[in-house]
């Protein structure tokens, strides 16, 4: 029986019978019923690669997974993954670390990888692999013999060629995806920017979606990912009775409430969006004592300089906010590293004014259309949203910013915080029904059908 098979860098293994709910997880939740596989890495450091994956079953899913090394996983995922290829794909040149022994040992990684999910791969299996640490691992299954359907889909952002020939190995790369048979990406404009590539920097032959090169044909093309829209939306509704969403609402004294939501990183646009709420209240004092920002940014990837620069900027902007503007009774902006349970995060969606998702690049960004899906009906807040997340080319009725702009967002927020109900009720409207269209499930179902469609099966036999 054919099954599909997903690959990520890590496995999120369910931990007890409750499903995990990270993003990946959430966004394939229709894909793992019994008999499906997710492979990848355990998570674990150990003194030597492991070549057999071990297998653990958890409701009827198989979850195979691969240790490392602590060599081989700093030049993998800090090295050249993180140093080099997470930066490049953002739009980030001056932040790229290009070494080429982490290259190789990026290669090196992935060759253990095909290794080790070679040997428990059926040849009816589909493969589907996710995101930027796994361009090389289609070739690699090709080169072990696997015939069967070899999917891609990229997260992150894409960059035109201009870009991306900045990195030394930038044709292997385009190469490397040019190997699979169907290759996703968020939006049309990353799906073009990747053709460009490929016709540019080998030559291949472009038409519409299609991609010839060395004989054989690919498609590439825009599959945006999207959420559990009703399910979150219903479980916003339940938070209103969590712990904290009821602290936090308790507190607020009858303001009202600004949330960013975003994990610690660069490409996030975290000291603009400071600078912007700090310019808001300068700018505009009506607001003083009438607003508070909470910004949740969860700590991530310590191990990089950049990321530690990063978390002492927010600590000195954040002092600086509250140290200009704050009262005894007031304190502006509410900033917390510590992660949230998503339940709580709808409670929270749920009750803020603002949601506030200015990422520099993104491919995607889910927090924007969370914080669709968990707004009352009756009494919706505003999302500021950057014209450079993904999820701008479909949440047009939210106010699109230039997040390079503190100024931009400051006057977007200003509008939010002044904008009247019934304009509130339409635009809420729209993006709702986007939101409800571009679901997780219509997500998968789309890159599925592309998987398998004749044309393919027939180019594969």
């Amino acid at each position: 029986m054919a099954r599909i098979v997903i690959v990520s860098n890590r496995v999120p293994i369910p931990k007890s019978r409750v499903p995990a709910a990270g993003g990946l997880t959430v966004a394939l939740r229709d894909l793992l019923i019994p008999g499906s596989m997710w492979f990848g890495w355990s998570g674990r450091l150990a003194a030597e690669p492991s070549l057999q994956p071990a297998l653990v079953e958890a409701r009827g899913v198989t979850y195979a997974t691969v240790d490392l090394t602590a060599e081989a996983h700093r030049a993998f995922y800090v090295g050249f993954a993180n140093g080099a290829l997470w930066p490049l794909l953002h739009f980030r040149l001056g932040l790229m670390h290009y070494r080429r022994e982490d290259y190789l040992g990026y290669l090196a990684v992935n060759q253990t990888f095909a290794t080790a999910l070679g040997q428990v791969l059926q040849p009816e299996d589909s493969v589907w692999a996710h995101d930027y640490h796994l361009l090389p691992l289609g070739r690699m299954l090709r080169q072990q013999g696997f015939t069967g359907p070899l999917g891609f889909f990229l997260h992150v952002p894409f960059v035109p060629p201009s870009m991306l020939e900045a990195i030394p190995v930038a044709r292997e790369m385009v190469a490397d995806l040019c190997a699979y048979d169907v290759v996703g990406f968020q939006t049309e404009e990353h799906a073009r920017d990747f053709r460009d590539c490929a016709q540019r920097l080998l030559g291949a032959m472009v038409d519409g979606e299609w991609v010839r090169l060395n004989g054989r044909r690919m498609r590439v093309f825009a599959d945006p990912i999207g959420i559990d829209a009703q399910a979150f939306a219903e479980e916003a509704e339940r938070s209103a009775n969590d712990k904290l969403v009821h602290r936090v609402s308790g507190s607020l004294s009858g303001r009202l409430l600004a949330v960013g939501v975003d994990r610690m990183d660069y490409s996030k646009g975290l000291p603009h969006r400071f600078e912007a709420y700090g310019r808001l209240l300068e700018r505009h004092p009506e607001h003083r004592r009438r607003i508070h920002f909470l910004q949740i940014c969860p700590r991530s990837r310590e191990e990089v300089d950049e990321y530690r620069k990063l978390r002492a900027e927010l600590d000195r902007l954040t002092g600086r906010i509250n140290g200009r503007f704050s009262e005894f009774d007031w304190t502006p902006l509410r900033y917390s590293t510590r992660p949230a349970p998503r339940s709580t995060l709808a409670g929270l969606y749920r009750i803020s004014r603002i949601g506030v998702v200015t990422p520099l690049r993104d491919g995607m960004n889910l927090v924007a259309k969370e914080f669709v899906a968990a707004q009352p009906d009756d009494d919706p807040g505003v999302l500021v949203l950057s014209r450079f997340a993904g999820a701008a080319h479909e949440l047009t009725e939210a106010l699109i910013v230039n997040p390079f702009d503190p100024d931009a967002i400051a006057d977007a927020m200003h509008a939010a915080l002044n904008m009247p109900l019934a304009e509130r009720l339409e635009r809420h409207v729209a993006l709702k029904a986007k939101v409800f269209r571009t679901t997780a499930s219509v997500y998968c179902q789309r890159f599925l059908d592309a998987l398998h469609a004749p044309a393919l099966t027939l180019q594969a036999a």
